[in-house]
Order: structure tokens, then sequence, then C-alpha cells
């Protein structure tokens, strides 16, 4: 029988016990244990009193964010939006800051059992991440094409802000609301970042722009005969109300009409001050977009969010070299499958024919309605085949299931990432993996099962569903965030896939190749970006030289790591991590090596640094041995 995942304080209470009764004569037994279970009770005495704490501050710092609340699948402060200003971020820090000297004044680390000692290390090293990149808050792209609360709010509210009674419906108007107040605090930080020079490239501005217009489209805030997303949510939740007999009509429409008019005087006001700044600055900037070597303290920033993101202590040099042994090292790969699927030419010319010929039915989808639906069933199909295969490589599971949608058409660009939404922790809301469907040229059916598995299982959603639903770790590490981690998880899953059996298509095994292959350029060209003053185009043509990726897809690749500096980097980073850290397992261990307890032993203890995390896995093989 295969064992299942035991936690690192069961490993620690287990080799003591192991310790005392392997060698201890029965005679000698009550006279020499005495000392050590009275050392093992103090430890978990201490542990128990952190892990209480723990609960204590993760609770303290939940109660500051409503949204995240929300997202947890909690009603309190239902009807708030964070405070958004600078100033609340500065006491966010404070309370981190206080919270880590209390803790470190408070226990005695010595004391803890080792899953408590991890939990320490985890809060402290997070805390030093926050002191590191304190210096450069003002450095952040406030509003940006990829990411930001402009479209992020909508996107919880219209996935997150469950209606289930007429009070949620209120608190649902008041969010409105608190939602034009935010974006104007966003605004006002903006406009901050600006005066000391930091302005996103134009693209971030003509995307946020873009994308702005899109959530003030249609009713209530013009006379077209659509509605805008954020009222067409609103008016279905009102209807689910009404159906179910909780609110009459009459009611539902007094609601209706609330909503309007915090959608048209306080939302949509806020909306058009942020289009109508990013238009009339617009003219104004560079359309030779730069790294973030060019802000104000650049290379120092840079620094901090290369460790940030990969948590490890590699330079951009250092990075920059494994990204292009990476590539080379791809490269042979996918000759090998080339010869597989019998093409002749060089890999450069079948990277040509892949991006260039949209008619071939083996490699792309209609770009019509047909299309988009078939690309979101076959995904369907990919994962629900992948969910069967688990439990042979798995012994944790998630209990919240995943489902898959179209991008909502306010944010909704050609080419981009796809992306995944997580579930709640109770599982009762499904994580969402979102897809890009507005251009189905750019969207090759050979890295679409690749990027299913990435985004879905036994990746992304497998990885944060289980680490939400964990119960035998403190709570705040359930919902930790290392992207080195979670993204070299993700990266790692689509390979794994492979050697589960998946990939029964040479065109989708290079298409998994493809996938690697764009992780391994991201090492060249994040750092080239930022730390060898790479141009925009020069990064494109990087990209396609190495690749069957489209140019459309280069170019919003290539856009999305200017405003992202040192994220893209932690992907390869990771999964190269892992796979080393279980080829060192299978080495110690041999026969007595288990995959599904290495994975439950990876998943099981939530996002973690690189760094616990082969900590972590040397502590399992001790307790294999």
């Amino acid at each position: 029988m295969k064992p299942n995942m035991k936690t690192l304080a069961g490993f620690a209470l287990s080799l003591v016990a192991a310790s005392i009764i392997g060698c201890s004569p029965a005679s000698e037994k009550t006279q020499e244990t005495t000392a050590p279970v009275a050392a093992e009770q103090t430890a978990q005495s201490e542990a128990e009193r952190l892990n209480a704490w723990f609960e204590e501050q993760y609770e303290k710092q939940l109660q500051m964010s409503p949204i995240t609340l929300t997202m947890r699948g909690r009603k309190e402060r239902y009807g708030e939006i964070d405070d958004a200003s600078e100033k609340a971020a500065e006491e966010r820090f404070a309370m981190l800051e206080a919270a880590v000297e209390e803790m470190k004044s408070t226990f005695d680390y010595d004391k803890l059992d080792d899953a408590a000692k991890i939990s320490w290390n985890i809060l402290v090293y997070s805390y030093e991440q926050d002191k590191l990149m304190k210096p450069f808050e003002r450095r952040e792209y406030i509003f940006n094409q990829m990411f930001g609360m402009h479209t992020s709010l909508p996107t919880v509210l219209i996935n997150y802000h469950k209606v289930e009674s007429e009070q949620d419906l209120k608190d649902y108007v008041s969010r409105l609301g608190e939602t034009g107040r935010a974006m104007d605090q966003l605004i006002d930080r903006a406009r901050i970042n600006a005066d000391e020079g930091v302005k996103s490239p134009y693209f971030a501005y003509q995307g946020v722009i873009e994308q702005s217009k899109g959530i003030i489209s249609g009713k209530p805030f013009d006379d077209s005969e659509n509605d805008s997303a954020l009222y067409a949510d609103f008016k279905a939740k009102a209807q689910s109300l009404v159906d179910a007999g909780e609110l009459t009509q009459e009611q539902a429409d007094g609601y209706l009409k609330d909503a309007e008019a915090m959608l048209t005087t306080k939302l949509g006001p806020a909306y058009q001050t942020l289009i109508d700044w990013f238009e009339a600055d617009l003219p104004s900037l560079d359309k030779n977009a730069k790294g973030v070597w060019a802000l104000p303290d650049g290379e120092a920033y840079y620094n901090a969010m290369l460790a940030r993101s990969t948590t490890t202590d590699m330079t951009a040099d250092e990075i920059h070299e494994l990204g292009l042994k990476e590539v080379a090292r791809i490269r042979k790969e996918m000759e090998k499958v080339k010869a597989e699927l019998g093409f002749e030419g060089s890999l450069r010319e079948m990277f040509d024919y892949f991006r260039e010929d949209k008619t071939d039915e083996r490699l792309y989808y209609p770009n019509t309605d047909e299309g988009r639906e078939g690309y979101l069933s076959d995904t369907r199909t990919y994962i629900n085949n992948m969910k069967e295969m688990l439990p042979d490589y798995f012994g944790r599971l998630p209990k919240a299931d995943l489902v898959v949608k179209r991008v909502e058409p306010f944010r909704e660009q050609p080419g981009a990432a796809q992306h995944y939404y997580p579930s709640s922790p109770d599982g009762k809301t499904p994580g969402v993996y979102y897809v890009h469907l507005i251009d189905m040229t750019m969207m090759p059916k050979s890295e679409m099962e690749a990027i299913a598995y990435h985004e879905g299982v036994p990746g992304h959603h497998m990885q944060i569903a289980i680490a939400q639903e964990l119960e035998d770790i403190p709570t705040f590490r359930t919902q930790m965030f290392f992207t080195s981690y979670v993204e070299g998880w993700a990266l790692y899953a689509e390979r794994l896939a492979s050697e589960m059996g998946a990939y029964k298509e040479p065109v989708n095994n290079f298409g998994r190749l493809h996938s690697e292959m764009w992780r391994a350029i991201r090492l060249v060209l994040d750092t080239g970006i930022h730390a060898k003053k790479w141009t925009e185009q020069q990064a494109v043509d990087y990209f396609i030289d190495n690749s069957p990726i489209s140019e459309g897809q280069a170019k919003s690749e290539v856009q999305r790591y200017f405003v992202m500096p040192g994220q893209a980097t932690a992907y390869k980073i990771g999964m190269l991590k892992i796979l080393e850290l279980r080829e060192k397992a299978k080495t110690a261990l041999g026969d007595k090596f288990d995959i599904r307890g290495f994975h439950d032993l990876v998943l099981g203890g939530g996002a973690v640094p690189l760094s616990t995390l082969e900590l972590m896995v040397d502590d399992w093989i001790k307790s294999q041995s």
C-alpha cells in the first residue's frame, strides 16, 4: 500500500518515536525516554500556541480586505471594497511588521516542531520580501494592460459576489459605488508615480483605455441596446431572487435603479477620469518602450523583483545564461518531434508553417463562434480525461471543481495569455480557467492541451485548490503565493502530464515543448528587456526565431514582460527546482520512492519559497529511508 502524505509535524514526531523505540531496551525505556518525551511535549505546546496566534493574525489581516473575504467565500464587509490608498498600504505593512516583531518576542523558535518552524520561516520570509520591495512601492505600474483593479474589481464582482438574499443585492449596490471610490484612490497613486517619472509603456496606456471603455460601455452608461457587463450581472442576480420568491419584481426594479445610479454617478465617472487622463497623456509617451532600467532606481528595483519572483539570489546575468542554455536544449527536443511529424524542412521553417497556415484544420479552429466553442469543448475533454488519471499520481485531490470560460468581453485581448481564477476554500465556488478567444488565429490547437494542464489539472487549479483546502497547516499558509513555486508547479505539471500518458498526438507533444520553450525564452527576454536594454522589436524577433508563436502572440507576451518585471522568470526556475528535488528523492530512496508521496508532500504545505521546499523534501527523504 502506498503511504499517505504526512505533515512535517507528523514526520518530526514519528522520528522522535522511532528513535525511542529503536534505541532503548525495554528495561531502560522509562528512564531513557523521559527527556525526549518532555522535549516533544514542549515543542508541541509551543507549536500549538504559535499556530493559534497565526490564526488570530490571519484573521486580523483578512478583515482588512473585504475583497479577499469575498474571494474566500465569506460575507463580512460584503458591501465594501478595499481601501486602495497609499496610506492603507502603509498600514498593512506596519501591521505585518508588528506581527513579526510580536512573534519573535512571544515565542521560542528553538522549542517549535519542524512544521511550526516552517510556518515561522515563511512569515518572516514574506515580511522580508515586502520590506525589500518597500523602497520601490512607487515603481509599480498601477494600471496596465495585464493587471490592475480597473479590470480585477469588475471580475471579482461578477464571479465572486454571490447574491443569495436581498441583503446581498443591497451590498452589490454599495460595492458598485465603492468601486468608484477605490478607482479614484488608485488614480491618485498612479499620478504620484507618474510625477516621479514612472509611467507604463505606450501599449499599456492603450490597453487600459480600451479595457476601461469596455467596462463603461452599454447600459446604463450609454444608449446602447446591450447592457454593460456589470449591469447585466447585477440584473441577472436580482432576477434570480425574483425567481426564487425572495423579491417581488417591483423590489428588484428598485434595486436596479439604485445600481444604475451607482454605476452612472460613482463608478462610471471614475473610469472616465482614468480614460481622459491616459488619452491626454498618451501622445507624450515614447513609442520605443523601455525596461525598468530606465526608471529611477531601476536596476535596484529589477534586482528586487527578481529576488521576489524567483525566491532565489540568482542574478540577471545568471538567469539570462540559464535561459540561453534551456532554449538550446529544447530546440534539440523539438528536432526529434519534427522528425516524428515527418516535416522535412528546418525547425524555423516548421515554426513558420505552424504560425502562417491558419487554414490547416489540424492546427487551428475556425475564427467563428463554432470554432470558439470547439476550443472550449476540447479543452474540457482534456481536463476531464486528466482527472481520471490523477489518483495514480496523487493522494491529495481538490474538492473544488474547475470550469472553463471565455474571458469577459471588457478585458479580452487577442493573443493574451490564458489564466486561472481560484476556487473558494470551501470548494463551493469552482476555479475558473479563462481563455482569450477573440481571435482564433492566435490560438493554435497544438498548444491547448499543455495549457489546459498548466491552468487546470494537475497545474494551477490542482495546486491552489488543494492549498486552500488544507487543514493541517496555519490558514495563512493556505493563501500564500510565491510565483516560483506556483508557476513552477504549473509548468512541471505540463511535463508530468506527458509522463502520465497525455499528448497522444505528436503535434500536441510539440505544443508541450513549445510551451516549455516559451518559458525558457522568458528567462532570456525578461532579463534582456530589464537588464540588458533590449528593445521591444528585438525581443519579439528572438521569440519568433525560437518558437512557432504568432507575431501577435509574441508582441502580446513581450509587452507583458515590460509591465511585469521579473515575473516571467519564475516559471522555468521553479520547474527546474521541482525536477531537481524529485530526482534527488528518487536517487536517495531508490525502490522506496513513491511519486504519489512526493507530489502530496510538494502540494501539502501550500506555496513556499524554493529554499523551504528543498528543506521539506530533505526531511521527507529522511522519513522514508
